[in-house]
């Protein structure tokens, strides 16, 4: 992977953003949470950096892809709580700025990006964390990884839109069963809910979702890509008729784009397409 333009630390220098952004030659943005000491923790720092970092992969025309992990131990462990102190300053009754630690979007935008999301589970997947890398629109996890919604063991609630996302991916059942109890399961399980495409050996976890990445990035077309991820997400609140009735006027759309000739010519010809970027 190489480095994006402007984004390079000198030699030498340790890069101390919250959130590190590569670009490899095939087209995908890698974002990693850079917060290892405190297991890529949520707060202020990392979602400023993170919408940052993001959106420039999203406007990017060289980027067709976006992978997410973090660096260290864990993918994300969570919302920073603090310290026990700080935590019993709460029962003071002075309100929360939950917008302070979360920061101005909350994890659901990252369906609404233009571009295919895939999430490399490098470690403990939790909290909040659970919830972004479930809204990424692929994910990939490390053998043994520990997952857990804990937000009832917190005395809280499911936080942050798990409650519409986790049924969506896994079934209401184990929705129900994971949100209720709290409970802490590995990436094997996870698998087997139906919650991570694939398990990988820690190793070999990067270089499978970029891998992954990468084949969307050359295969594919962006506008195809970002149209189909708005139908996802916008037929899944419909009808069937309400859906067939907007993919008919999406597919004649469609057909005035050169996308469509493209990949249809690649095919013939047996060659990789030349997709446009987006716009």
């Amino acid at each position: 992977m190489s480095l994006a333009e402007g984004e390079t630390a000198r030699v030498g220098e340790v890069d101390d953003s919250a959130v590190l952004c590569e670009i490899t030659s095939g087209g995908v943005a890698v974002l990693s949470l850079n917060r290892p000491e405190r297991l890529n923790t949520w707060a202020a720092d990392i979602a400023t950096e993170f919408y940052v970092r993001i959106d420039r992969a999203d406007a990017n025309p060289d980027v067709r892809a976006i992978v997410i992990t973090g660096r260290g131990r864990a993918f994300c462990a969570g919302a920073d709580m603090g310290s026990v102190s700080g935590a019993n300053t709460l029962a003071d009754g002075d309100p929360v700025d939950v917008g302070a630690v979360i920061g101005d979007r909350p994890p659901h935008f990252l369906m609404d990006l233009r571009k295919p999301v895939i999430a490399a589970i490098n470690g403990a997947c939790v909290g909040i964390g659970f919830t972004h890398a479930l809204m990424c629109d692929v994910r990939f996890a490390a053998a043994g990884t520990k997952f857990a919604a804990p937000f009832a063991r917190r005395g809280l609630i499911a936080e942050h839109g798990i409650s519409w996302i986790l049924p969506r991916v896994a079934g209401p059942g184990v929705a129900r069963e994971l949100l209720l109890s709290g409970r802490t399961f590995r990436a094997e399980e996870a698998r087997d809910l139906g919650l991570v495409t694939g398990v990988v050996a820690s190793e070999d976890l990067l270089a499978q979702a970029v891998s992954y990445a990468e084949g969307l990035a050359a295969n594919c077309s962006p506008a195809s890509l970002a149209q189909i991820k708005a139908q996802l997400t916008i037929d899944a609140e419909g009808g069937m008729d309400e859906a067939t009735a907007r993919a008919e006027e999406l597919m004649a759309e469609s057909l005035a784009r050169p996308d469509v000739i493209e990949g249809i010519t690649a095919f013939l010809e047996k060659r990789p397409p030349r997709f446009p970027p987006l716009a």
